[in-house]
């Protein structure tokens, strides 16, 4: 059955992704089904969107009651579910306004406008560079994809918005010549997260800090995938103690229901005036609704010190299989977004893995094509955390000896 599923999907789709050979019909909490009703354990968690797995009843209670009142209204109108969702956010950070959108992309996009138009209409057109980092993922819209450190992105849709600057991610020097008096932003993740699940140095974000405030720089940082309790905490900026003046939401903000948020401090919010940015389907009130019920979810000091427990099991789970293996050379991340970087030996095939994962009833990611990423639900059980960690080892196995 999935077989022919995959064979419409080569018919009928643009080859932009190459789907395992798993079509899910249905699931429940961490748990994947497909039309035969075979399981899966979800370790891919939607791409670090459902953080709170399949199905979850308090979510699926609080859409069937907006779809009961009001779908969509656009954005002449203001909805009462996206006023709710603003307050929470505005409230429960360091940031003063928000913009709505419908992806991590949009969130992206409209950081990196914002943060451009305010430095032209504040300081002129002198002031227009983007700084950004080598290794970095920000989305898929040209002006995202060209802050986006990794060339196989970009490849092929030249040319490219100009007086973007790439540097070296965590590293110190050079950092006085990169941001200047013409810097109108600097985009980075907390966490690498496509790049290969690499956390950002504290001196590292310290000093970046400390310069865009010398020369009047928004810093904005990407949290698409890092946001929403991924690492322990709501976002990752509070574990750091480092505070962006432009945030980027998404994936998990709703669970996976498709939402995106721009978050400004003051002065930055100025850039935007009436009818200078828009999203038809930002804001909407079905994915709102979603969005404010996960909110109250996740904002919860249990459940995040619980996701930063299962970080330690997942973790010492995978340095037991790894003792017998010897597979992969470090193991890094914080919370539910970890990663584990291939020995030599084996690197250039983590893509491989995410494949042989799905005949041993496991899902992960890679990160890079050296890095196997797990980004599973944030309220996943610990059984599931074992019982994953013992199908993941079954399929490491096929996996190294694949590549004997």
């Amino acid at each position: 059955m999935n077989n022919n599923y995959l064979e419409l999907y080569k018919k009928y789709f643009i080859p932009s992704y190459e789907p395992v050979n798993f079509v899910p019909t249905h699931g429940h909490g961490s748990h994947l089904y497909n039309g035969d009703n075979v399981d899966l354990i979800d370790f891919a968690g939607g791409v670090a969107a459902t953080a709170l797995g399949q199905t979850n009843e308090l979510l699926i209670e609080a859409l069937t009651k907006q779809a009961n009142q009001l779908w969509h209204v656009g954005n002449i109108f203001t909805n009462l579910p996206q006023l709710e969702l603003a307050q929470k956010l505005i409230e429960n950070t360091c940031f003063d306004k928000v913009f709505f959108s419908n992806c991590g992309t949009e969130a992206v996009e409209a950081a990196l406008k914002l943060a451009k138009r305010y430095a032209l209409k504040t300081y002129g057109d002198q002031k227009c560079e983007i700084v950004a980092f080598n290794n970095a993922f920000h989305g898929r819209t040209l002006l995202s994809v060209s802050t986006g450190g990794q060339a196989k992105y970009r490849n092929g849709f030249e040319p490219l918005p100009l007086a973007i600057k790439h540097a070296p991610f965590n590293q110190l020097n050079g950092l006085e010549d990169l941001i200047t008096s013409n810097t109108a932003a600097v985009i980075l993740e907390p966490i690498q997260a496509e790049g290969g699940v690499i956390p950002a140095k504290l001196e590292f974000l310290q000093k970046i800090r400390e310069l865009c405030d010398l020369h009047h720089v928004a810093l904005i940082f990407d949290e698409v995938q890092t946001g929403m309790g991924r690492t322990g905490s709501l976002f990752a900026y509070i574990q750091y103690g480092v505070e962006p003046d432009i945030i980027a939401v998404a994936k998990a903000l709703a669970n996976g229901f498709p939402i995106g948020a721009t978050l400004a401090k003051e002065p930055f919010t100025s850039g935007f005036e009436f009818a200078s940015h828009g999203a038809t389907f930002g804001g909407n009130p079905l994915s709102c609704a979603v969005a404010n019920k996960t909110f109250d979810i996740i904002n919860n000091k249990d459940f995040l010190n619980a996701v930063s427990a299962k970080h330690k099991l997942l973790v010492d789970e995978l340095y037991k299989i790894n003792q017998k293996l010897d597979l992969y050379c470090d193991i890094r991340g914080k919370g539910l977004i970890v990663g584990a970087e291939l020995h030599d030996k084996y690197k250039g095939n983590a893509y491989k893995l995410v494949h042989i994962a799905i005949k041993h009833r496991v899902s992960v990611l890679n990160a890079s094509p050296n890095v196997t990423r797990f980004l599973p639900a944030l309220n996943i059980p610990e059984a599931d955390i074992k019982e994953g960690m013992k199908r993941l080892a079954n399929a490491l196995v096929e996996f190294k000896q694949l590549l004997a």
